[in-house]
């Protein structure tokens, strides 16, 4: 994914919309997120006025999250056990939604995983990482999206995703064409996904011009960026706005702790880019933070 950068604003100052558009009616899904910043997204857009699911796939977890958020005041969040990597769960949390809630405006896919430390790059978790990153994500945002309100206000989808899964870290040229092909499709990027599974079973992986940094996390990204940008074109003016955020380098467990900035100041940016007026909102844009957040296409 090649990025043409349009317009940058400073990390530090994620201000919101002055003309305000959603309630405590507005209802966002935020997954993986009883830590790091999924929970810091749930706290900042609660904190916000919205009505927010938090979800974790491990359910003691989830209760004390719950737990701590309300006893910071926060009344409108509740908690539901949800692991992208099981559709069977998938389809329990989504049968649970529809019934307690019925609509949706926002979702927030955060859950991920990687098993790599800062400095390694093995890829013996490599299906788990592509299940959980890719298709969990993808698998969720199917399921819920009969469930989403068109309104004026737009729907949206943020992707938490990462920088490493950008073009440029592709060294296959025929990946990476067919990745930049105008007519792209989740068949495409499905195929691209086995081939890379095909690579790490039969050990070639090494030589067929994959990520070199946490090669499994970043080819669970690119899917996750291409993925977005397919459904983007798709329902481009049909009411749902879909985008990708690289939070960048965070204090969390997945980095041990290591990082520039913490979940919350990531956060703060994930709600305002979550937030967007209606007629400010783009839709297949990759936002990547830092120094700066730059504003591109996917």
């Amino acid at each position: 994914m090649e990025y043409s950068k349009e317009h940058e604003a400073p990390f530090s100052s994620p201000s919101l919309p002055s003309n305000k558009w959603w309630s405590k009616d507005t209802v966002a899904i935020v997954t993986g997120a009883n830590k790091g910043i999924g929970f810091a997204m749930v706290k900042r857009l609660a904190q916000l006025g919205l009505t927010v699911i938090l979800t974790a796939r491990d359910i003691e977890k989830g209760h004390k999250a719950i737990e701590e958020l309300r006893n910071q005041g926060l009344d409108d969040v509740h908690f539901f056990r949800l692991d992208v990597s099981e559709p069977a769960s998938i389809n329990t949390f989504v049968s649970w939604f529809a019934r307690i809630f019925g609509a949706l405006d926002i979702l927030v896919n955060n859950a991920a995983v990687s098993f790599n430390e800062i400095n390694e790059n093995s890829v013996e978790h490599a299906e788990t990482v592509i299940k959980t990153n890719f298709y969990g994500a993808k698998l969720l945002i199917e399921a819920l999206l009969p469930m989403f309100r068109l309104s004026h206000s737009e729907s949206r989808i943020l992707n938490i995703s990462s920088r490493l899964g950008s073009l440029n870290k592709l060294k296959n040229p025929n990946i990476k064409n067919i990745l930049q092909s105008e007519n792209l499709s989740e068949k495409h990027i499905e195929a691209m996904v086995s081939s890379f599974l095909q690579n790490v079973k039969n050990g070639k992986w090494e030589r067929q011009g994959w990520p070199e940094l946490w090669t499994d996390y970043a080819v669970s990204k690119l899917a996750l960026n291409a993925y977005t940008r397919v459904l983007a074109k798709r329902y481009m003016g049909r009411g749902i706005s879909l985008n990708c955020f690289c939070p960048g380098f965070t204090q969390t467990s997945m980095t041990r702790g290591k990082g520039t900035h913490t979940a919350d100041d990531a956060a703060d940016i994930g709600a305002r880019l979550a937030l967007l007026p209606p007629e400010e909102l783009p839709s297949g844009r990759f936002y990547l933070s830092g120094t700066s957040i730059v504003n591109s296409k996917l």
